[in-house]
């Protein structure tokens, strides 16, 4: 049995998929979205070069790509924010990719990546940790970011950043933040990449849900 969804395109996707802002697509009943995409690149194969840079609203909602679609959803294809300067900046439920991140700075320009990477590990301040839940105020964390990348580029001739963070429910091992900062030189783009986490600490509003053996708390909220 199928299953008819409504999907919306904007900008740059919309251009890529079918030139119309809206269409209706018919897909097998259990479908995720992860499923529609991979319907929408054999239709649109210009589609895969763009689909991981935007972030997915089901009937209004951001949600991940694993989630199942029923019957009238509408998913809407949301390309970075206007504003963004062509800079790479992901909010994410879905895992990290390394890869991806240093491939959005990678230039035969740059002589040096400075990569950091934030894992979630097993322990904090004496507690076992189990697991993390991390929440996001997505709009407001994607202009965040793009200030902070902003600043960060600023330090110094040719320094690009680009930064990706999870939210939801992170295990022991996953990755909760990857930065990526290119330069001409190390000196640059070390600098560049402690900078952007340091900023990224202070000023982003994601918070973090800590689940240890003594129970959970938010992080930051202890009186």
């Amino acid at each position: 049995m199928d299953i008819t969804v409504n999907v919306l395109y904007f900008g740059l996707i919309r251009e890529a998929c079918s030139k119309t802002r809206e269409e209706k697509v018919t897909i097998p009943q259990g479908s995720t979205v992860n499923d529609l995409i991979t319907t929408l690149v054999d239709r649109y194969p210009t589609l895969a070069k763009h689909h991981r840079a935007v972030k997915i609203a089901i009937n209004e909602a951001i949600a991940p790509t694993s989630t199942t679609l029923t019957e009238g959803d509408t998913i809407a294809f949301i390309p970075p924010v206007a504003g963004g300067g062509g800079r790479y900046c992901r909010l994410t439920e879905e895992p990290l990719s390394i890869d991806e991140v240093f491939a959005a700075v990678k230039s035969p320009k740059q002589g040096a990546v400075a990569i950091f990477v934030g894992i979630v590990r097993d322990h904090n301040e004496g507690h076992e940790v189990t697991h993390l839940f991390y929440e996001a105020y997505p709009e407001m964390v994607l202009r965040t970011l793009d200030s902070i990348i902003e600043r960060c580029e600023a330090t110094a001739d040719g320094v690009r950043v680009a930064v990706a963070h999870r939210t939801g429910h992170l295990q022991i091992g996953d990755f909760a933040v990857v930065i990526a900062a290119a330069a001409p030189h190390r000196g640059e783009a070390f600098d560049a990449c402690r900078m952007c986490i340091e900023l990224l600490k202070q000023e982003t509003p994601i918070w973090k849900k800590e689940f240890s053996s003594d129970g959970a708390e938010w992080i930051g909220m202890r009186p």
